[in-house]
């Protein structure tokens, strides 16, 4: 499976990782119309760039309930609003709860 990621600060990558530095819509669209073109993503930076150019349908949150008093919102000003409808939860032993959530863009 290949594997891709976004820095504005790397180069190259190892084993089969193709490094890219800007979202670039259209780009996106075609790596997701390819087999298994499920794209998952992690980072407030990364997800903030997802969301301003309409690119994510579902949101996966993983909840840890730990209070660190610190460190970057996951939603911070959004510039559009968006509504998402839960579709379902799942609490692990841990105490980390999944919570998933499709996109209602129009």
């Amino acid at each position: 499976m290949p594997k891709f990621v976004f820095s504005r600060t790397l180069t190259q990558a190892d084993w089969r990782t193709e490094v890219i530095c800007d979202v670039v819509p259209e780009q996106i669209e075609a790596l997701e119309a390819q087999p298994g073109g499920d794209i998952a993503l992690s980072g407030a930076n990364l997800a903030a760039t997802f969301m301003r150019h309409g690119l994510i349908d579902e949101f996966r949150i993983l909840f840890h309930p730990v209070v660190l008093g610190q460190g970057r919102p996951l939603f911070e000003a959004p510039d559009v609003r968006t509504d998402l409808r839960l579709k379902g939860t799942r609490a692990f032993g841990n105490g980390v709860v999944l919570l998933h959530y499709s996109n209602d863009r129009a």
